[in-house]
């Protein structure tokens, strides 16, 4: 299959997030994982820790944006991408939205809580970034499923 760069870009760095919600699952968190590229490098990269943290406010992406400001030593993730495996819920849009990433990129949509599938959904039409959603969408429900099957039966 032919790929386009922003294709194969997107898939590279989302299988780094997918490793990261590998780690979430092993520490029995739902596997959502995150990275923050900028210029090429990941700067950034965390997954879930809400059950061993005990704290709703450790979200993979939030962590993520953290941990790049801290590495830019800015608040400002102007040059950066996230990519995240779920859609982003709207306490993590509110984080991406005041951290001015250029862009998002994440796997699938999350009807229950997403930002933009959700029940709270806002619009793209004005965000001041890119979103791109779809990536790696069969490879992250497979994960979701091992995770949550066992759970649901």
């Amino acid at each position: 299959m032919n790929q386009t760069p922003l294709h194969s870009y997107a898939e590279k760095y989302m299988q780094e997030a997918l490793l990261e919600a590998k780690k979430a699952m092993e520490m029995k968190e739902v596997p959502v994982g995150c990275v923050i590229v900028r210029k090429g490098e990941i700067i950034a990269a965390e997954h879930n820790t809400v059950e061993n943290d005990k704290s709703i406010l450790s979200h993979a992406e939030l962590k993520a944006i953290r941990r790049a400001s801290k590495e830019l030593r800015d608040w400002r993730l102007i040059a950066c991408d996230l990519f995240v495996t779920m859609e982003p819920c709207n306490m993590c849009m509110g984080g991406i939205l005041l951290s001015r990433l250029r862009s998002l990129y994440y796997g699938i949509h999350n009807p229950k809580m997403g930002a933009f599938s959700g029940p709270y959904a806002v619009s793209t039409q004005f965000l001041p970034f890119s979103v791109y959603n779809g990536i790696l969408e069969s490879e992250i429900e497979t994960q979701l499923h091992l995770f949550f099957g066992p759970k649901r039966h």
